[in-house]
C-alpha cells in the first residue's frame, strides 16, 4: 500500500516536473502500473481502514480513572507521592 507521502511526490514529480511514468516508477521501485493507478485516481490522500486494537491498559482504565479522582479530591499533604503514578 502507498502512503500520503509517496503520492504526493508520485503528482509533483509527474505533474510539476513532467517527469514520465516509467522514471517515477524506477526512481521509487514500484510497479508503473501502480504509479499510473495512483495518477488516474481522483483520491488525494488514500483511505485505510481504521484499526482499533485493544491495549492492555484498557480493562484497567475504569479503575485508574477512580484512583485518579480519589486522589484529587484529598488535600495536597494527604496525596500519594508523584514517584508512586510514574513508576
Amino acid at each position: 500500500m502507498i502512503d500520503v507521502a509517496l503520492l504526493g511526490i508520485i503528482r509533483r514529480w509527474h505533474i510539476c516536473d513532467q517527469i514520465p511514468l516509467r522514471e517515477i516508477a524506477r526512481r521509487l521501485g514500484i510497479s508503473r502500473n501502480t504509479v499510473r493507478r495512483y495518477l488516474r485516481s481522483e483520491t488525494i490522500e488514500p483511505a485505510y481502514a481504521e484499526r482499533r486494537s485493544k491495549r492492555a491498559i484498557d480493562q484497567y482504565a475504569f479503575q485508574l480513572s477512580a484512583m485518579l479522582k480519589t486522589e484529587e479530591a484529598r488535600s495536597r499533604s494527604k496525596r500519594l507521592p508523584s514517584a508512586v503514578w510514574t513508576a
